[in-house]
Order: C-alpha cells, then structure tokens, then sequence
C-alpha cells in the first residue's frame, strides 16, 4: 500500500467500518488543503541530522554537505504499509506493518506511523531504522515535526559512515535546524555494545558547522572509567571548523622539552590556514604559518613561514626562518604558471627542523602530493625559486620564466660572500618542437631553442641565446631495422652587458669581448630494432606471455672547438668534442592475462605494483650498454687520457635489471663494471617483499666506489591480526656511521591503536608511546 503526500492521491486498504462516503469527502477536502499549502508542507526534513565527530580541526575544503541535510522541498514523501487506517476521532492516518517511507535517498521505516496531515507531524514506532544514504538511525520511536524540522527520538543511536562514529542517547531532540540535544548520551568509534572505549556525558548540545559541548564527560575503556573531565567541547566536522589542532610534545638532546601546538582557523570558503607555536626548552620559541587557498579547478597556492630566535645557534645569526610557498595559476589562452619560492637564513636549518609539523619531510610530502613538485634536497645550501610561463600545442611548447638562486652559506661565509654563487635567469624563454615531418618529403625536424639573460648580484649580467635544430631521415628497411641518421646545427650567441672580470663568466681568458658567437654541428645515427614473440599459457584464462628484444647502436659526433674565450656558465657554454659508439640491448618480459586490453606498462615501478599487480602478473626489463670513444682511442698524448695512466676507450658496462615476478616481490639493481679494473665502479640493489596481511621487507644498499657505501633495511611483522612490530636501519658502511634505527610495536584495534617507539638518528634517541582514538586523535607523548 503507498501513500503519496505530494497531492495526496491516497490509495489504501480502509477497513470495513469506515463509511465510503465520508471517505470521499475526506480525500477531497485533502486534496483541496495540501493544493493551497503545498510550498510550506514540501520545505519539512525527515530524520535526525548526521553530525560527524572529531577532535581537530578539518584541513580539507568542504565538498558536500551530510545526506541528513540536503532535502528538497519540491520532492514528496512516499509511504507504504501492509495497512492504512483513518483514524476519524484524531483526524490523523495510521499505517502499521511494515511501514516505509522514503524521500530521495532517506528510507524510515517502522512498525507503526501516525501521520497528523493538518499539522504536518509524523510518529513512529517499534523498530525504529532510519537511513540517508550511509549513515543510519536506529531508536524504539520518533517524534517530528516537518515544518520545523524539529523531533524527539528515543533510545536512539545514530552511524555515522564517513567518521565510522557511533552517538547514542536515552532521548535525542531536534531543537531547531542545526541544533541537536540530549540530557544523556555516548559517543564512540567502536562496533558492538559494549565498545572498547567511549565518552558519556550529560547534557549534549550539537550546533551543525559548529560545535559539541558535553558536560561530566567520562572515558570509558570498556565498562572501566579511566578519565573525566567536567566541560568537553570539539568541532562538529561538517564543514571545515576552527580550533586548536592535535598537539606535538617531545624531548631531545638537542631541543630538549618540546611542545608544538597548532591551531587551525577556517578562513573562508576557499581558504584556510594553520598557526603554530613550537616550545623548546634549550632552543627558544619558533613560530610558524601556514595558508592554503584555492582559486578555481586549476589554480591554488600554499605558503609557509617558520621564525626562530635560536638562543644556541652558534654558526651566524640567531635569527632563523624558512620561508616556501607553491602556487598553480591557469591562465588566459591556454597558458599556465607556476611559481615556486624557498629561501632559507642558514644551510642547518632544514637539518636541525627535518620532522614535526613544519618539518622538511612533511613540507615536501605536502607540496608533492598538492602541487606535483618537490622541494630542493634539505641538504643542499643553495635554493632554488622560480617562476614559469607555459603553454603546450600538439608540437611545440613554450616556456618563459625565472630562476633565482639563494645561497644558505653566504651569509655565513668569511667577508659574507660565497664564490660560487650561481647567476640569476632574469627571464629564460624556451620554445621547443617535436619531431615532425617536413611537408610531403621523407625528412624530419625539431629544434630546441633557448634565451638567458644571466645575472649577478657582484655584477655579472649577460644575454644568451642558443638555437639548435636538427634534421634526420629515418630509413625503415623492410621488418629487419631502422636507420635514422640526423644532423643538428647549433648557435650560440653572447652579449656581455657587465662583468667586472667576474671569474664565472670569462675564468682567466684575457679576450673579453661583449659580443660572442659560436656555431657548432654534430652528427648522430641511430640503428635499432625490435624482435618479439607472444606465448601462450596453458589453462583457461592464462594469458599470454610477451619477450621483447630491442638492440640499439647509437653513433655521435662533435668536433673539437676552442671556447675559452667563451662565457662559462652551465654546460651548454662548453660542448665537448665527441666521437662516440653506444651499443645497448634491452630485453622485456611481460605476463599479462587474457581479458586484460593492452596499453604501456607504467614508467614508474611503485605505480606498477599498486596498480597493475592484477594485470601484470610477470614482469622483467634487462638492460646492457657500453660506449667506445674512439678521441680517446685515438689519442697520443697521455695528458688528454683523462688523468688516467694508461688509455680507456671503452667505457663501463652498465647493466639495470628491474623485476617484478608476483604480486608479492619487486627487485631494482644497477651496477657499473669497469673492463680495465675488473670491478666495479658502482652497484645499487633494492628489493622488497610483501604479502596480503601486511608483513613487508625491504632492503637497499649503495655502492660507488671510492665515495659511498650504505645500507637500508625497513621491516614489519604482524605478530597477530591486532599486534605488529616494525625496525628500521641505515648505516654508512664507508664512514662507518650509523645514520639511523628505529625499533617499534603497534597495537591496532578497529576502532583505537597503540604504538610505542624508540629511534635513534644522528646520536639523537627519542622515545614515543602514543595512543590513537579513531575520530578523536591522539594522546600521547614523546621523551
């Protein structure tokens, strides 16, 4: 039986006593009421709000609101039942066994509703269930009004599916539209009735895009109280909500007693930003910022700020900051920019502040994940800022930008000056084109083009323009191979506006001429091939197996040309002379199954085995090559054999293997072995295991002769569904330094973990027990 509230076109089993013609009375004098009335009867929500709990502030920007919210006025209610009464004493219809209601998707059903249409209220009954969308609303009965939006529900309990958060109450009311009450009520994370912890409390007030205060509130680890706390306020995460973050506590050698405390303040629509106050005991107060705004789909920005007064800084000024900031901006004509900015009071700055909130790690990870861009390595003194203009076609792109170069170590730098300091590019254009054919003719050309103007804060400024285009006839003969030989012809032209017998520009030529050209040619031809062949697996659904064999023989040629006199600058102001023989053969091994559609496998490895591991259940790539210099074999005098004593033409053999057999292994190596020593030069290998209930391995090491050698090792353990154990290790084997370990165990229930740590980096040990309430935070402390 269904009942339609929109014009009430009521279709219904009417018991026998009930007079037909007062019943067609009734209908029309219904009809006429709701017709008059439609608009205000239509705006009335049905359900208990979903209001989703947390203890922090929300950084993300909000995208809808919950599915107990949204409701729309023009959309009618619609009821069915085993059986619909008139009750003509109360003026009010009765539907009882299996009674359902639904509106969109929100779906109430009970065992008995009592519908009031003059007053547009609803009660229900026995078995209470209410859902929208995910969440659900459970109680024995309910009381609402749908023009106030307003009602009474009783041993309720409501789930909230996004937070996985369970709110429970003897007797829950909608006080007005985002304003909910409960003298006594519980909230928790945890399945079942009697969950691994709660938080009671009395007198419950839930203002929607707002806050929750519970007065007596209690923490209950099972049926054990184990906290209280007279007054309890946290941010209802509907939409993004003010307030203090999760504090940071800690204790070091270096730092000694920490404690970092963020607040998070919620702008606006678009904007947000993040304030933090960082205590340390033997290092002073760091302040720091953080804002985060969003323009439209396509332009976004983020900056960053970190201030110290550090009191036992003894390398230069004690005054230390960081600043960042990243920002995307779509631009008119199809043009985008990019603008990315890093300047940092001192090179041990990123060192000494590498994890915690404002930590290097963390700023990176988060400009990475956002903006697709990394920062700088936290090592490397000179930082790069940098703005860029760009727009890409189907065979050509420009790029006009900026670079600026802060070197860290200038300031501190005896007479404050660093002589290495790079020059600026106060602008650089690019204008590139791929290889494409020329008209209706067998050739094929592109060019990379290239304008610098260079400058420098001690007086160095000059321009730079380089234009190189190539030429090539590729030459397919028959299935066998292709032959593509190719010609580029290059010019280089400076102007030197200012140097000052700046020593990066000229060294210690004594021509130092303003206007500079140079034009150069090379030679290049390519031979390659490709042989493959498909076999099948036996048994239903094997899938294929494909062997791809692809040799290649590369010669270069450059001639010799004087450019002392040149500017010296970056690598594209000394091309070295070249004549040079590059043979390689790449052999590829690919599993795939049958009903899987061909397309390329993924350049990165990691995005191979997170998502193609059902595709690609075999996968291998083996890769040799090695180079014969025939200046070098040619020539006579040994002062040119590249500081050797005696002539090595033939470089290295460089070999790259990388596999991946199953679901569960993946194995990276590289090496470089030298014919004339019989050793290597260098040698890396990284592998790493895993399996479905969570144990995982790897194990790194790095070799380069005469330079470096480490090891990395990271494993965890899964001592039982709940309990895992976790090390890590790094070591410098060539300076025999331990660099770090780590030695850990968690404990992760469904609903709260548990994890105590000890680590030790760079003679630094910490110690850390922290506890997780899922949908609260974390309460713990690092020592």
């Amino acid at each position: 039986m269904q009942l339609n509230l929109d014009f009430f076109k009521l279709s219904c089993l009417y018991n026998s006593n009930l007079n037909y013609v007062q019943d067609v009375i009734m209908q029309q004098y219904l009809r006429y009421r709701i017709f008059i009335k439609k608009t205000a009867y239509y705006i009335g929500i049905f359900g208990l709000i979903a209001f989703v709990f947390s203890g922090v502030g929300v950084h993300a920007f909000p995208e809808t609101d919950s599915l107990l919210f949204r409701n729309d006025p023009n959309t009618p209610w619609h009821i069915s039942a085993d059986e619909v009464e008139y009750d003509q004493e109360a003026d009010q219809y009765v539907a009882k066994g299996n009674v359902s209601i639904t509106k969109d998707d929100k779906t109430l059903n009970a065992d008995i509703i009592r519908f009031d249409y003059k007053a547009m209220n609803i009660s229900a009954k026995g078995h209470v269930v209410m859902t929208a969308g995910e969440d659900i609303l459970t109680g024995t009965g309910i009381e609402m009004d749908l023009n106030t939006e307003t009602g009474t529900i009783y041993d309720g309990a409501v789930f909230l599916k996004e937070n996985h958060f369970y709110i429970k109450g003897s007797k829950i009311q909608k006080t007005d539209k985002n304003t909910y009450t409960a003298d006594k009520a519980s909230i928790s994370a945890c399945d079942g009735d009697i969950p691994a912890w709660k938080i009671t409390g009395k007198n419950l007030k839930v203002t929607i895009e707002g806050y929750a205060v519970v007065k007596h509130a209690a923490l209950w680890a099972k049926d054990i109280p184990v906290m209280y706390v007279p007054f309890f306020v946290f941010p209802v995460k509907q939409k993004r909500q003010s307030g203090l973050l999760i504090p940071e506590t800690g204790y070091s050698d270096r730092k000694g007693l920490e404690y970092q405390q963020p607040f998070y303040w919620a702008v606006n629509d678009s904007s947000d930003a993040t304030l933090y106050f960082n205590y340390m005991e033997k290092r002073g107060n760091k302040i720091g910022s953080e804002y985060r705004y969003v323009l439209d789909d396509q332009s976004k920005g983020t900056l960053m700020f970190d201030f110290l007064d550090d009191r036992t800084f003894e390398a230069g000024n004690s005054d230390r900051y960081w600043f960042r900031m990243k920002h995307d901006q779509k631009m008119p004509f199809g043009f985008s920019a990019k603008l990315d900015i890093d300047v940092v009071s001192d090179q041990d700055y990123l060192h000494d502040f590498k994890d915690g909130y404002t930590g290097f790690e963390k700023t990176e990870a988060y400009f990475n994940k956002t903006f697709g861009r990394e920062l700088d390595d936290y090592n490397d003194p000179v930082r790069v800022s940098s703005f860029s203009l760009n727009k890409i076609w189907s065979d050509y792109s420009l790029n006009l930008g900026a670079r600026w170069y802060d070197n860290a170590m200038e300031e501190n730098a005896p007479g404050g000056a660093f002589p290495d300091n790079p020059l600026h590019k106060l602008p650089f254009i690019r204008f590139d084109s791929l290889k494409q054919q020329i008209s209706d003719t067998p050739f094929y050309w592109q060019l990379d083009s290239e304008y610098t103007y260079f400058y420098g804060e001690e007086g160095a400024k000059t321009h730079r323009a380089d234009v190189w285009p190539r030429f090539s006839l590729p030459y397919r003969f028959k299935n066998y191979f292709t032959a593509e030989p190719s010609v580029g012809l290059r010019e280089t032209i400076w102007y030197v506006d200012e140097a000052e017998n700046h020593p990066v520009l000229f060294g210690n030529s004594a021509e130092k001429d303003n206007f500079l050209n140079r034009e150069l040619y090379d030679i290049k031809l390519e031979l390659y091939t490709k042989v493959f062949k498909n076999y099948s697996l036996r048994g239903k659904n094997a899938g294929q197996i494909k062997h791809t064999i692809s040799p290649q023989i590369v010669y270069e040629y450059i001639p010799h040309s004087k450019q002392r006199k040149y500017p010296n600058i970056d690598d594209s102001d000394r091309i070295k002379k070249k004549n040079l023989i590059t043979c390689s053969i790449t052999n590829t091994v690919v599993s795939k199954a049958l009903s899987v559609t061909d397309e390329p496998l993924p350049a990165n490895r990691n995005q191979l085995i997170t998502d193609h591991c059902p595709l690609f259940t075999n996968y291998f790539r083996f890769k040799l090559e090695q180079s014969y210099d025939i200046n070098e074999a040619n020539e006579t005098d040994p002062a040119e054999w590249k500081n050797q004593k005696e002539k090595r033409p033939f470089s290295p053999i460089s070999a790259e293997i990388e596999l991946v057999p199953g679901r569960f292994v993946s194995l990276e190596a590289d090496a470089e072995w030298c014919v004339y020593e019989n050793d290597f030069q260098s040698r890396n290998v990284s592998i790493n295991l895993w399996d479905e209930r969570g144990d995982r391995l790897s194990v790194a090491h790095r070799y380069t002769q005469d330079a470096h050698e480490s090891v990395y090792a990271d494993i965890m353990v899964k001592l039982s569904d709940s309990i895992s154990a976790y090390a890590d290790y790094e070591r410098n084997i060539y300076d025999r330094k331990e660099l770090r370990n780590c030695l850990g165990i968690l404990y992760n229930a469904q609903c709260w973990s548990a994890e105590l740590r000890h680590t030790n980096e760079t003679d630094e040990h910490k110690y850390a027990f922290m506890i997780t309430l899922y949908g609260l935070g974390e309460i713990g402390s690092i020592k």
